[in-house]
């Protein structure tokens, strides 16, 4: 299931991924404990949607972009 559609906007699973960083930087498996989402698709998710610009990575952990932050108000 993608995370960002094929026009760069996120979809309803990439949406949930970046409302679980929206209150601060979370490691893949902390975001699996809030998103209730398999770990292989939050790893692949993260990679789809940092590749998009929405969210950074940080010494392991994912934090919301100046762009991801828009989107998550």
């Amino acid at each position: 299931m993608p995370c960002v559609s094929a026009d760069g906007k996120p979809t309803s699973s990439g949406m949930a991924l970046l409302n679980s960083l929206k209150d601060g930087e979370l490691s893949a498996e902390e975001i699996v404990n809030k998103t209730g989402q398999p770990l292989f698709r939050v790893r692949s998710g993260l990679r789809e949607l940092k590749n998009a610009g929405f969210i950074e990575d940080k010494d392991e952990k994912y934090i919301l972009s100046d762009n991801g932050s828009k989107i998550v108000q």
